[in-house]
């Protein structure tokens, strides 16, 4: 199992449809809104297997409402 953060960026008045489509697709575990220069903090959990870039290029960054992304991978919780 892979554990990693997207940070999201959204258009302008589009955070709560970003966050909301993100609920509706049922793929982050967590969602948070976020004050600074990122609108969203997504916490995300997935196979060993998976390709992280992939699965946000093709799950996450297709919500037409989001302006950009940052993805920050994890090693280990303490």
């Amino acid at each position: 199992m892979q554990t990693f953060f997207v940070q999201i960026k959204c258009r302008l008045g589009k955070t709560y449809a970003v966050a909301s489509e993100l609920a509706d697709r049922e793929i982050a575990s967590e969602i948070y809104s976020t004050a600074g220069d990122f609108d969203i903090l997504a916490k995300f959990h997935v196979d060993a297997d998976v390709d992280i870039g992939r699965f946000v290029g093709e799950h996450v960054q297709t919500i037409p409402e989001i302006a950009d992304t940052r993805t920050i991978i994890t090693f280990k919780a303490f």
